[in-house]
């Protein structure tokens, strides 16, 4: 009876996970509850980054099976046996890898943004568009790293691209690219894209000051002229065919993003846009965001890869910023003073937490000043960039 007894105790000591634990995951456990404390106590992406957290934190219990990463990090996945041998997240990983979260999550920021400030001034593009080299400069740059042959921190040209897209500030944009040109790298990609998104307010005003003058910030701009509810229909259906025809990779994304934004303007799908701002989004960002911290695991975390990922990624970022001030600079000198070179900081497309950003910094060289509309062009021009970018870098490294 006791022999019995005794083991059965040791056979559930044995195969408890308390026996597989390692020191790499205890820090991956820390990592989650430390990426907890910033999302739940300072408030930083919590939407997404609670869910990223947790997943990165269960991920790393040993003996649990929830998910095995190299089922995706082979050159052609088992489909069969991921449905076979898979845990739970396995099983809803397959919608980040067959590609279907970010758009649907594209359907949902379709339907809430307004593309009304970017139709008043198609000069919005531009900025956006600059604010994108941030994403080109960065992948030259990590392509520069892997040829130093430092041990560690060899970038492949597929791994450069999925890392560089952190400069797009567009988390399911990133998430997107990663998931194909560099699997084994999405959960630090997704952590750093995510996490500089947070801190737009603390990233890039001191780039904006250090690029333009306190006059220069002060410039009080035009108000936009009233754009008509004709144009709002057909701004989505031309975005969609010229973007989808010249970069074909950029479809899933762009098409998704515009029939939010179409059946949004178009007023009479209302049921529709609230199920795709409110439902289908919140169930997909928990989605997302636990699939992709689950990806975080020690064996392919913990690496010195990880942390040029995150050096690369705020490089990325303020290499955006400070392309789209500049331009902006570009942009004021040329129209003698009557755009204010903050706006093209906007373009990164953190939306809409760049454009209030904007808006900030101007209020404080000028409180009468109110750039949040203004700004709000580049934003979302900067939304299309990213979509644009991804699909370069996936049509020439996919």
């Amino acid at each position: 009876m006791f022999d019995i007894i005794k083991e059965t105790i040791i056979g559930l000591v044995n195969d408890s996970g308390f026996m597989g634990l390692a020191w790499g995951n205890i820090l991956m456990i820390l990592v989650g509850c430390v990426l907890l404390y910033l999302a739940i106590a300072k408030k930083f992406e919590p939407l997404l980054l609670v869910s990223i957290a947790f997943g990165v934190i269960i991920t790393n219990l040993p003996e649990a099976g929830l998910f095995h990463m190299n089922f995706y990090t082979e050159s052609t996945i088992d489909y069969g046996r991921v449905l076979q041998e898979g845990g739970l997240l396995d099983i809803l990983y397959l919608g980040v890898k067959l590609g279907v979260y970010p758009p649907l999550i594209f359907l949902g920021i379709g339907c809430m943004t307004d593309f009304g400030p970017l139709i008043a001034n198609p000069k919005s593009f531009l900025l956006g568009a600059a604010a994108q080299a941030g994403i080109f400069v960065t992948f030259l740059g990590a392509l520069f790293i892997g040829d130093l042959g430092i041990q560690g921190l060899s970038f492949t040209p597929q791994d450069a691209g999925a890392i560089s897209i952190i400069g797009g500030a567009d988390g399911p944009t990133a998430i997107y690219v990663a998931k194909t040109l560099a699997p084994d790298k999405l959960g630090s990609i997704a952590i750093a894209a995510y996490s500089y998104m947070a801190l737009v307010p603390v990233i890039q005003p001191p780039i904006m000051k250090l690029l333009t003058t306190k006059k220069e910030r002060a410039v009080v701009m035009e108000q936009l002229r009233p754009v008509s509810k004709t144009e709002k229909i057909v701004f989505p259906i031309m975005v969609t065919l010229v973007v989808s025809l010249i970069v074909p990779s950029a479809a899933p994304l762009m098409a998704m993003l515009m029939l939010g934004n179409l059946m949004r303007e178009s007023g009479v799908v209302d049921r529709l846009v609230k199920t795709a701002q409110n439902e289908l989004m919140n169930i997909i960002t928990i989605f997302l965001g636990v699939t992709v911290g689950a990806t975080a695991t020690a064996e392919y975390f913990l690496n010195p890869q990880t942390l040029a990922i995150l050096v690369l990624g705020l490089f990325a970022f303020a290499v955006g910023t400070a392309a789209g001030v500049l331009l902006g600079k570009l942009m004021c000198f040329v129209t003698k003073g009557k755009v204010n070179p903050l706006i093209g900081s906007a373009g990164v497309s953190a939306v809409p937490m760049a454009a209030r950003v904007s808006q900030k910094v101007g209020q404080q060289a000028n409180p009468s000043n109110y750039l949040l509309m203004h700004a709000m062009g580049p934003n979302v021009s900067g939304v299309i960039g990213s979509a644009v970018a991804a699909g370069v870098l996936l049509s020439v490294l996919g």
